[in-house]
Protein backbone atom coordinates (compact mmCIF):
# COMPACT_ATOMS: atom_id res chain seq x y z
CA UNK A 1 0.00 0.00 0.00
CA UNK A 2 0.74 3.26 -0.99
CA UNK A 3 2.02 5.22 2.43
CA UNK A 4 0.59 8.80 1.83
CA UNK A 5 -3.06 6.74 0.93
CA UNK A 6 -2.61 5.53 4.87
CA UNK A 7 -5.26 6.86 7.42
CA UNK A 8 -3.04 8.56 9.92
CA UNK A 9 -4.08 9.70 13.65
CA UNK A 10 -1.17 11.87 15.37
CA UNK A 11 -0.98 12.11 18.97
CA UNK A 12 1.21 14.20 21.09
CA UNK A 13 1.20 17.40 22.90
CA UNK A 14 4.61 19.42 23.78
CA UNK A 15 6.80 21.05 21.35
CA UNK A 16 9.05 17.89 20.82
CA UNK A 17 6.21 16.50 18.58
CA UNK A 18 5.50 19.47 16.62
CA UNK A 19 8.36 18.56 13.89
CA UNK A 20 7.50 14.94 13.63
CA UNK A 21 3.66 16.27 12.73
CA UNK A 22 4.74 19.37 10.28
CA UNK A 23 6.63 17.03 8.52
CA UNK A 24 4.32 14.59 8.02
CA UNK A 25 1.98 17.07 6.32
CA UNK A 26 3.95 18.77 4.46
CA UNK A 27 5.54 15.50 2.73
CA UNK A 28 2.02 14.84 1.56
CA UNK A 29 0.83 12.06 4.50
CA UNK A 30 -2.80 12.02 5.09
CA UNK A 31 -3.36 13.26 8.65
CA UNK A 32 -7.07 12.66 9.66
CA UNK A 33 -6.67 13.86 12.73
CA UNK A 34 -4.86 15.25 15.66
CA UNK A 35 -5.10 13.89 19.66
CA UNK A 36 -3.81 16.26 22.34
CA UNK A 37 -4.24 17.82 25.97
CA UNK A 38 -7.48 20.00 26.32
CA UNK A 39 -6.67 23.80 26.85
CA UNK A 40 -5.51 24.33 30.42
CA UNK A 41 -5.15 27.10 32.45
CA UNK A 42 -1.96 28.91 33.14
CA UNK A 43 -0.56 32.10 34.27
CA UNK A 44 -1.29 35.03 36.75
CA UNK A 45 -4.65 34.97 34.64
CA UNK A 46 -5.59 31.37 34.13
CA UNK A 47 -6.26 32.21 30.89
CA UNK A 48 -6.65 28.49 29.01
CA UNK A 49 -2.98 27.53 26.88
CA UNK A 50 -3.59 25.87 23.61
CA UNK A 51 -0.63 22.64 23.28
CA UNK A 52 2.04 23.05 21.32
CA UNK A 53 0.57 20.40 18.72
CA UNK A 54 -2.46 21.82 18.92
CA UNK A 55 -1.09 24.95 17.52
CA UNK A 56 0.24 23.32 14.71
CA UNK A 57 -2.42 21.07 13.86
CA UNK A 58 -4.46 24.45 13.72
CA UNK A 59 -2.20 26.45 11.74
CA UNK A 60 -2.19 23.15 9.44
CA UNK A 61 -5.90 23.07 9.50
CA UNK A 62 -6.24 19.81 11.02
CA UNK A 63 -9.16 18.49 12.53
CA UNK A 64 -8.30 18.12 16.49
CA UNK A 65 -9.50 15.98 19.18
CA UNK A 66 -9.17 16.62 23.06
CA UNK A 67 -10.21 13.82 24.96
CA UNK A 68 -10.56 14.37 29.05
CA UNK A 69 -10.57 10.69 29.16
CA UNK A 70 -9.21 8.04 26.74
CA UNK A 71 -11.37 5.04 27.50
CA UNK A 72 -14.81 7.86 27.44
CA UNK A 73 -17.10 6.32 24.92
CA UNK A 74 -17.59 9.46 22.97
CA UNK A 75 -13.48 9.58 22.03
CA UNK A 76 -13.74 5.72 21.29
CA UNK A 77 -16.42 6.43 18.52
CA UNK A 78 -14.67 9.68 17.37
CA UNK A 79 -11.52 7.12 16.82
CA UNK A 80 -13.62 4.47 15.31
CA UNK A 81 -15.18 6.52 12.65
CA UNK A 82 -12.04 8.05 11.61
CA UNK A 83 -10.66 4.35 10.80
CA UNK A 84 -7.49 4.79 10.90
CA UNK A 85 -4.68 2.67 9.45
CA UNK A 86 -2.18 3.90 11.52
CA UNK A 87 -1.95 6.02 14.64
CA UNK A 88 1.66 7.93 15.62
CA UNK A 89 2.09 9.00 19.50
CA UNK A 90 4.91 11.52 20.39
CA UNK A 91 5.48 12.61 23.89
CA UNK A 92 1.31 11.79 24.78
CA UNK A 93 -0.43 9.93 27.55
CA UNK A 94 -0.22 5.86 28.32
CA UNK A 95 -3.01 4.82 25.57
CA UNK A 96 -6.19 2.54 26.33
CA UNK A 97 -5.86 -0.86 24.50
CA UNK A 98 -8.60 -0.32 23.16
CA UNK A 99 -7.24 3.29 21.45
CA UNK A 100 -3.60 1.53 20.60
CA UNK A 101 -4.93 -1.81 19.13
CA UNK A 102 -7.62 -0.04 16.74
CA UNK A 103 -5.56 1.19 13.54
CA UNK A 104 -4.69 -1.89 11.09
CA UNK A 105 -1.07 -1.40 11.47
CA UNK A 106 -1.19 -0.52 15.19
CA UNK A 107 0.45 2.21 16.93
CA UNK A 108 3.92 3.24 17.08
CA UNK A 109 5.46 5.78 19.13
CA UNK A 110 8.71 7.76 18.91
CA UNK A 111 11.15 7.63 22.11
CA UNK A 112 13.72 9.83 22.74
CA UNK A 113 16.63 7.07 23.58
CA UNK A 114 18.13 3.93 22.50
CA UNK A 115 15.58 1.65 23.79
CA UNK A 116 15.44 -0.38 25.79
CA UNK A 117 17.95 1.80 27.55
CA UNK A 118 15.73 4.67 29.64
CA UNK A 119 12.66 3.46 29.71
CA UNK A 120 10.34 6.32 31.52
CA UNK A 121 8.80 9.71 30.98
CA UNK A 122 12.73 11.86 31.00
CA UNK A 123 14.78 9.60 28.68
CA UNK A 124 17.40 12.50 27.73
CA UNK A 125 17.72 14.23 31.18
CA UNK A 126 18.70 10.47 32.68
CA UNK A 127 21.26 10.13 29.42
CA UNK A 128 23.38 12.96 29.80
CA UNK A 129 22.85 12.81 34.38
CA UNK A 130 24.75 9.21 33.77
CA UNK A 131 27.44 10.41 31.78
CA UNK A 132 26.66 8.83 28.08
CA UNK A 133 28.65 9.38 25.26
CA UNK A 134 25.79 8.37 23.24
CA UNK A 135 22.00 8.30 22.85
CA UNK A 136 19.34 8.90 20.46
CA UNK A 137 15.63 8.01 18.97
CA UNK A 138 13.49 4.98 18.67
CA UNK A 139 10.37 4.05 16.98
CA UNK A 140 8.13 1.00 18.62
CA UNK A 141 4.96 -0.24 18.18
CA UNK A 142 3.00 0.26 21.27
CA UNK A 143 1.51 -3.03 23.75
CA UNK A 144 0.55 -3.69 26.85
CA UNK A 145 3.82 -2.30 28.89
CA UNK A 146 5.28 1.38 28.72
CA UNK A 147 8.60 1.38 26.35
CA UNK A 148 8.71 -2.52 26.23
CA UNK A 149 7.05 -2.58 22.49
CA UNK A 150 8.67 -3.96 19.65
CA UNK A 151 11.01 -1.90 18.14
CA UNK A 152 10.90 -0.63 14.61
CA UNK A 153 13.77 1.75 14.12
CA UNK A 154 16.75 3.51 15.88
CA UNK A 155 18.89 6.86 15.17
CA UNK A 156 21.72 7.01 17.32
CA UNK A 157 23.32 10.53 17.83
CA UNK A 158 26.55 11.17 20.12
CA UNK A 159 26.31 13.40 23.41
CA UNK A 160 28.81 16.18 23.14
CA UNK A 161 30.87 17.17 26.71
CA UNK A 162 29.17 20.29 26.68
CA UNK A 163 25.49 19.47 25.69
CA UNK A 164 22.50 20.22 28.38
CA UNK A 165 18.81 19.06 28.12
CA UNK A 166 18.12 22.16 26.28
CA UNK A 167 20.42 21.24 23.25
CA UNK A 168 20.03 17.59 22.95
CA UNK A 169 16.13 17.59 23.13
CA UNK A 170 16.35 20.10 20.50
CA UNK A 171 18.75 17.99 17.83
CA UNK A 172 16.61 14.58 18.75
CA UNK A 173 13.29 16.71 17.98
CA UNK A 174 14.43 17.28 14.84
CA UNK A 175 16.12 14.16 13.91
CA UNK A 176 12.60 12.72 14.68
CA UNK A 177 11.07 13.28 11.84
CA UNK A 178 13.14 11.24 9.82
CA UNK A 179 13.27 8.45 11.77
CA UNK A 180 8.86 8.79 11.76
CA UNK A 181 8.53 9.09 7.84
CA UNK A 182 10.74 6.16 7.27
CA UNK A 183 9.25 3.81 9.94
CA UNK A 184 5.57 5.11 7.94
CA UNK A 185 7.16 4.05 4.69
CA UNK A 186 8.44 0.73 5.73
CA UNK A 187 5.16 -0.33 8.01
CA UNK A 188 2.83 0.33 4.51
CA UNK A 189 5.19 -1.69 2.55
CA UNK A 190 5.12 -4.78 5.29
CA UNK A 191 9.17 -3.98 4.97
CA UNK A 192 9.76 -4.04 8.85
CA UNK A 193 10.53 -6.95 10.92
CA UNK A 194 9.49 -5.33 14.73
CA UNK A 195 12.51 -6.70 16.61
CA UNK A 196 10.94 -7.36 20.32
CA UNK A 197 12.42 -6.62 23.32
CA UNK A 198 12.76 -9.87 25.01
CA UNK A 199 15.06 -12.05 26.86
CA UNK A 200 16.58 -8.77 28.22
CA UNK A 201 19.00 -8.98 31.12
CA UNK A 202 16.33 -5.98 32.86
CA UNK A 203 19.60 -5.57 35.42
CA UNK A 204 21.71 -3.88 33.25
CA UNK A 205 18.97 -1.74 32.26
CA UNK A 206 19.10 2.15 33.35
CA UNK A 207 15.35 3.57 33.70
CA UNK A 208 14.45 6.90 32.99
CA UNK A 209 11.87 8.10 35.64
CA UNK A 210 10.06 11.24 35.99
CA UNK A 211 12.51 14.12 37.94
CA UNK A 212 10.61 15.77 40.44
CA UNK A 213 12.15 18.67 42.32
CA UNK A 214 14.51 16.83 44.93
CA UNK A 215 15.63 14.46 42.82
CA UNK A 216 17.45 17.90 40.98
CA UNK A 217 19.07 18.27 44.57
CA UNK A 218 23.21 18.33 43.88
CA UNK A 219 24.84 16.26 46.68
CA UNK A 220 28.44 18.19 46.92
CA UNK A 221 29.99 14.64 48.30
CA UNK A 222 29.47 13.15 44.84
CA UNK A 223 32.85 13.18 42.35
CA UNK A 224 33.11 16.55 40.06
CA UNK A 225 32.38 14.78 36.71
CA UNK A 226 28.89 13.21 38.39
CA UNK A 227 28.21 16.60 39.77
CA UNK A 228 28.82 18.28 35.96
CA UNK A 229 26.80 15.97 34.30
CA UNK A 230 24.01 16.05 36.84
CA UNK A 231 23.71 19.99 36.45
CA UNK A 232 23.70 19.33 32.33
CA UNK A 233 21.12 16.88 32.54
CA UNK A 234 18.80 19.23 34.51
CA UNK A 235 19.96 22.55 31.97
CA UNK A 236 17.61 24.58 31.65
CA UNK A 237 14.66 23.04 33.17
CA UNK A 238 13.93 21.61 35.98
CA UNK A 239 17.27 23.07 36.92
CA UNK A 240 19.47 21.48 39.58
CA UNK A 241 19.65 23.48 42.85
CA UNK A 242 21.36 23.73 45.99
CA UNK A 243 20.42 25.18 49.63
CA UNK A 244 22.59 27.30 51.12
CA UNK A 245 23.97 27.70 54.64
CA UNK A 246 25.50 30.34 56.68
CA UNK A 247 26.14 29.81 60.47
CA UNK A 248 24.70 26.71 60.02
CA UNK A 249 21.17 27.78 58.84
CA UNK A 250 19.89 27.88 55.76
CA UNK A 251 18.95 30.86 54.30
CA UNK A 252 18.35 31.01 50.46
CA UNK A 253 18.59 28.71 47.01
CA UNK A 254 20.56 28.32 44.47
CA UNK A 255 19.77 26.63 40.72
CA UNK A 256 22.35 26.24 38.84
CA UNK A 257 22.59 25.96 35.02
CA UNK A 258 25.94 25.63 33.97
CA UNK A 259 29.51 24.34 35.66
CA UNK A 260 32.77 22.89 34.97
CA UNK A 261 35.66 20.48 37.15
CA UNK A 262 38.35 22.44 38.18
CA UNK A 263 41.54 20.56 40.52
CA UNK A 264 43.32 23.95 40.43
CA UNK A 265 42.77 24.74 44.26
CA UNK A 266 43.14 22.74 47.10
CA UNK A 267 41.15 20.47 48.93
CA UNK A 268 38.47 21.80 51.02
CA UNK A 269 35.15 19.98 52.61
CA UNK A 270 32.18 19.13 50.44
CA UNK A 271 30.20 22.38 49.74
CA UNK A 272 32.66 25.08 50.71
CA UNK A 273 32.95 27.94 48.53
CA UNK A 274 35.93 29.52 47.14
CA UNK A 275 36.21 32.93 44.39
CA UNK A 276 38.16 35.46 43.23
CA UNK A 277 35.63 38.25 43.31
CA UNK A 278 35.52 39.19 40.34
CA UNK A 279 35.11 35.84 37.69
CA UNK A 280 35.34 32.70 39.67
CA UNK A 281 33.15 31.13 42.52
CA UNK A 282 33.74 27.52 43.23
CA UNK A 283 32.27 25.36 45.55
CA UNK A 284 34.14 22.11 47.15
CA UNK A 285 32.97 18.43 45.81
CA UNK A 286 34.66 14.85 46.37
CA UNK A 287 37.68 15.29 44.38
CA UNK A 288 38.08 18.58 43.20
CA UNK A 289 36.05 21.98 42.92
CA UNK A 290 32.64 22.79 40.92
CA UNK A 291 33.02 25.91 38.96
CA UNK A 292 30.49 27.66 38.61
CA UNK A 293 29.42 29.46 35.55
CA UNK A 294 25.33 30.78 35.75
CA UNK A 295 23.40 30.66 38.73
CA UNK A 296 19.99 31.78 39.65
CA UNK A 297 18.79 32.59 43.96
CA UNK A 298 15.65 32.62 44.67
CA UNK A 299 13.28 35.16 43.96
CA UNK A 300 16.10 36.65 41.12
CA UNK A 301 16.91 36.16 37.73
CA UNK A 302 19.67 33.94 36.22
CA UNK A 303 22.80 35.84 35.80
CA UNK A 304 26.82 34.46 34.81
CA UNK A 305 29.18 34.49 38.17
CA UNK A 306 30.71 37.76 37.01
CA UNK A 307 27.54 39.72 37.30
CA UNK A 308 26.52 37.81 40.68
CA UNK A 309 30.09 38.65 42.18
CA UNK A 310 29.41 42.45 41.25
CA UNK A 311 26.60 42.72 44.13
CA UNK A 312 27.41 39.43 46.54
CA UNK A 313 30.33 40.86 48.37
CA UNK A 314 30.69 38.21 50.60
CA UNK A 315 29.56 34.97 49.51
CA UNK A 316 32.88 32.92 51.00
CA UNK A 317 30.72 33.08 54.13
CA UNK A 318 27.97 30.71 53.02
CA UNK A 319 28.57 27.10 52.04
CA UNK A 320 26.48 25.38 49.96
CA UNK A 321 24.98 22.19 50.60
CA UNK A 322 24.29 20.59 54.48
Amino acid sequence: MNAKDLRIVFMGTPEFAVPSLRALVDSGYHVVAVVTAPDKPAGRGQQLHKSDVKIAAEELGLPILQPEKLKAPEFIEAMRELQPDLSIVIAFRMLPEVIWAMPRLGTFNLHASLLPQYRGAAPINWAIINGETETGITTFLLNHEIDKGAILGQTRVPIAPEDNIGTLYDRLMHLGPSLVLETVERLATGDVQPMKQEGIDESVLKPAPKIFKDDCRIDWSWNGKRIVDFIRGLSPYPAAWSPMFRDGQAVNTAKIFAARFDTSLPAAASGTVATDWREELSVACADGWIQILEIQFAGKRRMTVHDLLLGFRDIDAYRFGE
